[in-house]
C-alpha cells in the first residue's frame, strides 16, 4: 500500500531505496537506528531480546488508526526510520496536521538523500491525508537537523516545550 521503490543517484554504487510502512519484525532495527545517536544513545535500549515496551508500542501503533512508522529499505536492510502521525485539529478552522518524530538514518547511509526521500514521502502521504500542516520538533542542540528541515521548507515558526511525566 505505501510502498515506493526508485533508484537513487548514483554514489559509489547504485543501490534502489525502498521506502514502506515498517513491520514488526523491523523494531529491532528500528531501536538500533533510535539509538544510534548521542541524544538516542542515552534515551534507547537496542538489547537483545528487545525490552517489551518498543514490542507494546509498536503493537499499538498498528491498531490506532493515523498513526505509522515508515521505514527506508536498502538492499533488504532498513537504514532509515520516521513516524508520522495524523492529527485531527479545530485550530486553522480544523486543519488536520501531520506529526514527524523519531526521524533517523543510518550514520553510515547519510548523505545519500534518504532523509530527505522519507521526508517527501511522508509529506505525501499527509497530503493524501488531508493534512494541511506537517510538523515536527528537533532538540535544540541539532544544528545538522536543523538545516537539515529548513531545506526542506520547515521553518522555525514556533517554541517546542516538552515536560517529562515519568
Amino acid at each position: 500500500m505505501m510502498e515506493k521503490e526508485a533508484a537513487m543517484p548514483a554514489t559509489q554504487t547504485t543501490q534502489t531505496l525502498g521506502i514502506r510502512q515498517a513491520r514488526r519484525e523491523d523494531v529491532p532495527a528500528i531501536v538500533r537506528l533510535l539509538a544510534d545517536d548521542p541524544l538516542g544513545g542515552t534515551r534507547e535500549e537496542p538489547s537483545d531480546p528487545l525490552p517489551q515496551a518498543y514490542w507494546d508500542a509498536f503493537d499499538a501503533m498498528v491498531v490506532q488508526g493515523g498513526n505509522m512508522l515508515i521505514v527506508a529499505e536498502q538492499d533488504g536492510v532498513v537504514v532509515g526510520c520516521l513516524q508520522l502521525t495524523f492529527i485531527p485539529s479545530l485550530t486553522l478552522r480544523g486543519t488536520k496536521r501531520a506529526q514527524i518524530e523519531g526521524v533517523r538514518v543510518d550514520a553510515s547511509r547519510r548523505s545519500q538523500h534518504i532523509g530527505e526521500r522519507m521526508i517527501r514521502h511522508a509529506m505525501e502521504l499527509a497530503r493524501a491525508e488531508g493534512c494541511g500542516v506537517m510538523q515536527l520538533t528537533t532538540n535544540k542542540v541539532r544544528a545538522d537537523a536543523q538545516r537539515f528541515y529548513e531545506r526542506l521548507g520547515f521553518t522555525a515558526s514556533h517554541v517546542g516545550m516538552k515536560a517529562t511525566l515519568a
